[in-house]
């Protein structure tokens, strides 16, 4: 962390102090919509909310703070938050609460235009940039009681301290860079998290050694294109696949998984390193989008329909024990009905273990938005249905692979559905439901497969 960042944070331990004088045992609400990133943001949101003295709670009517973590990817997601925005004004007017709303939507100004227009009971926006300035920007709300916007348009830099509340004390999301440089042409990513900015291989190591000191057993790293990721040479780490070995070598993590790469970066190192390092995941995510070479021209996704097939056989062949997960946009413009067919032989080709559907929605600012030939949502809906039902019966021959096997599983904890059971996953991310005592909660157990219940596996304690 450099001197001027290190500042910042020690400003914003200032209002910490300042707003525990303040705040005693007041209560906030978080709600979280869009990736994992989002999610790891939230529990930044939450360490900073906890230093300063709120208390979590799991019902908004509850709360003295609601805050709102924003996603902008699909349109349900902005749908989402002016519905619940409704609820809120409600708690607001019962608690005299505060309504904050920060992430992704916030970095886009019809959006703030809109929510000043329209939502003038919000009272702090922040954006991806400035959220390690939400003690400072809950406190001048607190003290001027005026309304507070805190969003910038250039790209933030990377603060290394800020407080973090996480949401399991098995399994970890670090974030190892922020922003993209792809501008694949239906996204906003790019225009809303920035440029590409890699943290620090020592911030990442560290932050993963204390938490391995922790008893975390699992964690993800984190990236919009994790693969892309440059270090700096420290300890000979300068790319994905050296800062890949250098997490393998830490004592006490068992599983490392890491989302999202891009197939176009999905270099021989980093196969190679997946093939060395056991404790990799299983599963791979490898983002089709679509399986057209004239689509994914359209999208600037820098790969054909070949290449991906190749990349796919090639890591299979290295190694064999993988399965592959994938998303999936249906109804992009100008998609025909062999483009869309074209999608559907490389699900077959490739056989996804997990399949991530999408009907393409307008983005407003992105390239994709002003394109002719803009697909007739019925046509939209009837192409999913058709990927669904492939993607279910492939599901379906899959899980029957693993009856009989034994897998090595990392007991989560109670199941929601059946508290007399636990939960965990396979090193492919399948879902394993098994009896066993609580006892065996964060630990790694050896589990046989006995039955397959499409969304779930069930198992016995070998």
């Amino acid at each position: 962390m450099n001197i001027l960042e290190n500042e910042e944070i020690e400003i914003q331990n200032e209002y910490i102090k300042k707003l525990k004088e303040i705040i005693n045992g007041q209560k906030y609400y978080i709600l979280t919509m869009g990736c994992t990133l989002n999610e790891n943001d939230s529990e930044k949101i939450s360490g900073m909310l906890e230093e300063i003295g709120y208390q979590k709670v799991e019902e908004m009517q509850e709360a003295n703070l609601i805050v709102f973590n924003t996603c902008c990817i699909r349109e349900n997601a902005e749908d989402k938050m002016y519905g619940k925005l409704g609820e809120a004004k409600k708690v607001k007017e019962k608690n005299n609460a505060i309504i904050a709303l920060c992430g992704c939507m916030m970095q886009q100004k019809h959006i703030i235009e809109k929510l000043n227009k329209s939502y003038p009971f919000v009272d702090i926006i922040f954006g991806t940039h400035t959220l390690h300035k939400l003690p400072e920007d809950l406190y001048k709300l607190i003290i001027t009681k005026n309304k507070v916007r805190d969003v910038i348009d250039i790209d933030g830099e990377i603060y290394e301290g800020i407080p973090i509340k996480r949401t399991s004390n098995k399994k970890a999301l670090v974030t190892i860079m922020y922003g993209c440089n792809n501008f694949c042409t239906y996204c906003i990513v790019p225009y809303v998290r920035g440029r590409e900015r890699s943290r620090k291989a020592e911030d990442i190591l560290n932050e993963i050694e204390g938490l391995a000191k922790e008893g975390y057993k699992e964690i993800t790293l984190l990236g919009q294109n994790v693969n892309s990721y440059k270090g700096s040479g420290y300890k000979e780490i300068y790319n994905f696949a050296d800062l890949l070995r250098a997490v393998n070598e830490i004592d006490g993590i068992e599983i490392i998984n890491f989302i999202s790469p891009h197939p176009k970066d999905f270099t021989d190192d980093v196969i190679d390193v997946i093939k060395d390092c056991k404790k990799i995941s299983r599963i791979l995510h490898l983002p089709l989008q679509s399986g057209s070479s004239k689509i994914l021209k359209l999208m600037n996704r820098k790969y054909t329909k070949e290449q991906f097939i190749n990349l796919a056989k090639k890591i299979k062949q290295k190694v064999p024990d993988v399965v592959f997960s994938t998303d999936i946009i249906v109804g992009f413009p100008g998609e025909t009905e062999e483009d869309f067919e074209d999608t559907l032989d490389v699900i077959r080709t490739v056989n996804f273990e997990q399949v991530f559907m999408f009907i393409y929605s307008k983005r407003v600012g992105t390239p994709a938005a002003k394109m002719e030939n803009q697909i007739d949502e019925k046509i939209k809906h009837e192409r999913f249905e058709r990927l669904k039902e492939l993607v279910e019966k492939q599901l379906e021959e899959n899980n029957k692979k693993y009856i009989g096997t034994t897998q090595d599983i990392l007991v989560e904890g109670v199941s929601k559905n059946n508290k007399n059971t636990l939960t965990g996953r396979t090193k492919t991310n399948k879902i394993v439901v098994l009896d066993a005592d609580n006892s065996y909660i964060g630990k790694i157990v050896k589990v046989k497969i006995v039955s397959e219940h499409m969304w779930y596996l069930k198992g016995e304690m070998v």
